[in-house]
């Protein structure tokens, strides 16, 4: 099976070093930290096959389903006298690396490192499970140095980081514009940039970078500094839809307890119908889960149009998975990788079939 390959130069090796894993997920850093949030179980409810589940996420809003499913209690609810131990990741590589190391045991993510994660280990370390939400990437510019996608040419465009789900997208929608850029360094027709979410922000109002391809909540902070939203990555794609996050989980978890998997994504479907039914108290919820892990709360001006822009769904989207790692190995990221296997959709099926929902494809990516 074919595994991520880094470039072969030192200058690549030197920059990779930092990095667990070459393709990352956005975020803020690579700690992680329990949430502090306490399950609370219904007094004489009837443990699973385990005490306790560990469930990690980002406090990001494409990761919402988690956010709201345990502010909400919608998960505990569905896991009876099973607790729920809940961390919270800032970047992709911690997280699989938690995962690897059975600190978690299910994972909110993102297309990329899931790959990489699935890759590296040989098909060994990882099944995805299901989805969770789609699309919350934007191209944002500086609209008095760029004004229309041509003009994007010449210019200095952020993304998160080398490699991650952002940049490849961003790599690829730069060569079909038949502009050169080499993806280690991002130095080329457009000088790519790769700047942490948290800094991009102050990076735009510098005048440091002339606009950014990244995910919410940051492109509508940078909106609210004055930016304008050239390209919605969600135009990009058929339906309008693309993997952002996905539902993971460890292959030994899910063969050992697959009863708390099952309770698990019955939880997120159960949150996904509540985020959908009730889009602003779920808005609300989540930005209150957001104050309670940052200490600060996401402005209306971020929060409305961010939610706005994301889907959430049970669907894993795995075509557009597919599709994002071909492009990773168009931009040189990846060697072509073996995703058979990838996915384990049985349990996620068997929920939606009970609620009578139609069940989701896997792509042909699938355990057998």
């Amino acid at each position: 099976m074919s595994a991520a390959r880094p470039f072969t130069s030192l200058r690549t090796l030197a920059a990779l070093a930092a990095l667990p894993l070459l393709l990352t997920a956005c975020g803020y850093g690579s700690e992680s930290t329990d949430d502090g949030k306490k399950s609370e179980v219904a007094a004489g409810a009837e443990k699973l096959s385990v005490d306790q589940v560990k469930i990690g996420y980002f406090p990001n809003l494409t990761h919402a389903t988690a956010l709201v499913g345990v502010q909400e209690g919608l998960i505990q609810k569905e896991l009876g006298g099973t607790t729920i131990k809940a961390s919270t990741f800032n970047a992709g590589p911690s997280e699989i690396e938690a995962l690897n190391a059975g600190a978690i045991d299910i994972g909110w993510i993102g297309p990329s490192p899931a790959i990489n994660g699935y890759t590296k280990s040989g098909g060994k370390n990882l099944r995805i499970i299901g989805g969770s939400a789609s699309g919350g990437v934007k191209l944002v510019v500086n609209p008095k140095k760029i004004k229309s996608l041509k003009d994007v040419k010449g210019k200095k465009i952020a993304t998160p980081q080398l490699g991650n789900t952002q940049d490849v997208a961003f790599l690829n929608w730069i060569a079909e514009q038949g502009w050169k850029v080499d993806a280690e360094s991002g130095a080329g027709d457009v000088s790519v940039v790769r700047t942490d979410n948290k800094i991009t922000p102050d990076a735009y109002k510098s005048g440091s970078i002339d606009g950014a391809w990244v995910p919410e909540p940051t492109a509508s902070k940078l909106v609210a500094d004055g930016g304008k939203v050239l390209l919605d990555e969600s135009t990009l794609w058929p339906d309008k839809k693309f993997v952002i996050t996905n539902i993971i989980v460890s292959q030994k978890f899910l063969r050992e307890h697959p009863d708390v998997v099952e309770a698990v994504l019955r939880g997120s479907v159960r949150t996904n119908e509540w985020i959908n039914a009730n889009p602003g108290k779920a808005k609300e919820s989540a930005n209150e889960a957001l104050k309670e892990l940052s200490g600060k709360a996401l402005p209306a001006d971020v929060l409305d149009p961010a939610w706005k822009s994301v889907t959430f769904l049970d669907d894993p989207l795995a075509s557009t998975l597919n599709t994002e790692a071909q492009h990773a190995v168009t931009a040189g990221l990846l060697e072509k990788p073996d995703l058979k296997g990838i996915y384990d959709l049985r349990l996620l099926n068997k929920v939606l079939k009970a609620d009578g929902k139609p069940g989701v494809d896997d792509a042909g990516l699938g355990a057998k």
